[in-house]
């Protein structure tokens, strides 16, 4: 007598086809929809069936974030769960930065029932059902995906998580979304009807054609001030080697705007600051190297006479409505091959004038000084302290928003991976990032530095209660100057003589700094937590902090900066 096959759920088979990809993790915030989702996991422990594994997450905010940290550290995109279009939509501020940063994730989406008789299983059952299922749940991440579809049956589960998997993983990389009706989850299929798709793997680009390579190169042999402009070439350790090597073998300075990386050795003497104005000033030549936003035409005008060439991993710019920087030459590519065949050529067509011109630029190459610092507490000063006491390994996570370029310029870091900036726009951003950078990287220290204002936005609760929950110990600084000065700072900009000016009514004012206690909110969840009020506080403050984080436990100090409102 045969035995009959055995069924599985769709579920089962979505688990499985993850594990397969590689995929490590499942930042989840489980509904009503999932509970196939539960149930296979369930049956797999049971079996020794290899899954990812599934973590809890308390909001959406913290896991896409966490998927966002882990992607840093590693490149590899991991699954983000969520409940139908309420969690989605609590997952739109960090599916927003990974699309702007290009981080990959697959964001999955359980889908309310579209039965409501019992006709399948998986049908529904609770009134929420009803009012969780939008015309068109998409919409809400549709402008921030690459790809973007709805499971129409279990049979082609894992060719659609496949084709997702590729698709975010592929250049330039981002996030996907698939949202999975309850009732495909629930089908029950015998495995042998369920195809396993061949892997072909992502598209990645690589270096360029040798005219083109030819034609960079030659405008570098010919070039007597040129310069680099970067934002993200650091997403590659290998990339910014590089860029080392040819800045050494060219005579290249290299400056980075609004960098979310490392790209280049910030104590070096060819790192030109992060004012991109200031960088480009007579230059003739001018490479810009995987950048979205080289400057503000508002506020630089750039050489009419100076050459463009740009290299980038997204070089088209599709996704922005309008790009239009003077470029000369566009090269879609992974700049770091690029970068070794132009230093190829460079080292074997390089003549004894081209060398001259190298010497004598590098001649004028000057460390930078120390950063002056004011008396008092303030973002360079806390930068410096930092800087007195973390390891190059460590690595940090700016989103100091208003006193990020004073983090930037008082805590050089060197090692690449060391530095996260701003991936996009959406605030709240660090403390998830930060949890994912340790769950990649645990034997390193990650400290995320963050406003008072984008602290509010981080579910904090979550951030901590994930971090005491699977032991990722962080240490967090708020920089608490009682409001969002940014705000306050563009209503100058504008209306520099105008009645919020002259009334200081920006509507930018949180509370005065002190009035909130941060700390206390860190302690609520199991962390250390300290308020430093006076900068000769700070030292033992931090080293108490970094002892607690250094021993498994998460710590947050909030600093009091001066107040908004004595900003002038």
């Amino acid at each position: 007598m045969e035995t009959a096959p055995v069924a599985r759920s769709a579920a089962w088979f979505a688990l499985e086809a993850l594990s397969e990809l590689g995929v490590e993790y499942i930042f989840a915030n489980l509904g009503t929809d999932h509970v196939s989702v539960i149930e296979a996991l369930a049956e797999q422990d049971g079996t020794n069936q290899p899954h990812p594994q599934l973590l809890s997450i308390a909001h959406e905010n913290v896991a896409i974030h966490m998927a966002a940290g882990y992607a840093l550290a590693t490149g590899r995109g991991q699954a983000v769960l969520v409940h139908v279009d309420v969690g989605t939509a609590n997952a739109g501020n960090g599916l927003h930065n990974m699309f702007r940063a290009r981080l990959p994730v697959l964001l999955l989406a359980g889908k309310s029932p579209y039965t409501h008789r019992g006709e399948l299983p998986g049908t529904r059952d609770n009134y929420v059902h009803y009012i969780q299922d939008p015309f068109d749940i998409a919409s809400l991440v549709r402008p921030f995906v690459k790809w973007e579809a709805n499971l129409p049956a279990g049979l082609v589960v894992k060719q659609f998580l496949h084709r997702a998997h590729t698709v975010m993983q592929s250049d330039p990389p981002g996030p996907v979304f698939l949202s999975l009706p309850r009732e495909t989850l629930a089908e029950a299929l015998p495995a042998e009807r369920i195809a396993t798709p061949p892997a072909a793997g992502p598209v990645r680009w690589r270096g360029t054609d040798p005219a083109t390579a030819r034609r960079i190169a030659q405008a570098l042999l010919q070039a007597e001030k040129p310069v680099v402009l970067t934002s993200y070439l650091g997403r590659s350790a290998e990339a910014v080697a590089a860029l080392v090597e040819l800045s050494e073998a060219a005579g290249l300075v290299v400056a980075e705007h609004n960098p979310n990386h490392l790209n280049f050795p910030r104590d070096a003497a060819a790192h030109a600051g992060f004012d991109p104005g200031r960088a480009i000033a007579g230059a003739d030549l001018g490479l810009l190297l995987d950048i979205d936003v080289p400057w503000l035409p508002s506020q630089v005008t750039p050489d009419p006479a100076t050459r463009w060439i740009q290299v980038d991993v997204d070089a088209v710019k599709k996704d922005f409505p309008l790009w239009d920087f003077p470029v000369e030459l566009a090269v879609q590519a992974d700049a770091g091959t690029v970068l070794r065949q132009v230093l190829e050529i460079l080292r074997t067509e390089g003549d004894e004038e081209f060398r001259a011109r190298v010497a004598r630029r590098k001649a004028t190459w000057r460390p930078r000084p120390p950063l002056a610092l004011a008396p008092g507490l303030s973002g360079a000063a806390v930068g410096a302290a930092l800087a007195a006491v973390l390891r190059p390994e460590d690595v940090v996570v700016n989103e100091a928003t208003r006193n990020a370029p004073e983090i930037l310029r008082s805590l050089p870091r060197r090692v690449p991976g060391t530095y996260v900036g701003m991936l996009g726009s959406g605030l709240g951003s660090s403390g998830g990032v930060a949890l994912g950078l340790k769950l990649a990287w645990p034997e390193r220290r990650i400290v995320h530095i963050v406003g008072d204002g984008s602290f509010h936005f981080s579910n904090p609760d979550t951030v901590y209660w994930t971090a005491a929950s699977f032991g990722l110990p962080i240490l967090t600084i708020v920089l608490d100057n009682g409001g969002w000065l940014a705000v306050q700072d563009s209503v100058r900009r504008v209306y520099p003589q105008g009645a919020a000016a002259a009334t200081g009514a920006f509507q930018s004012r949180l509370a005065a700094p002190g009035a909130r206690r941060f700390d206390e909110v860190a302690r609520a969840f199991g962390a250390h937590g300290e308020a430093v009020s006076a900068l000769e506080e700070l030292p033992a403050a931090l080293e108490r902090a970094l002892a607690a984080v250094d021993g498994g436990q998460a710590a947050l100090l909030s600093i009091q900066l001066p107040s908004i409102d004595a900003t002038p």
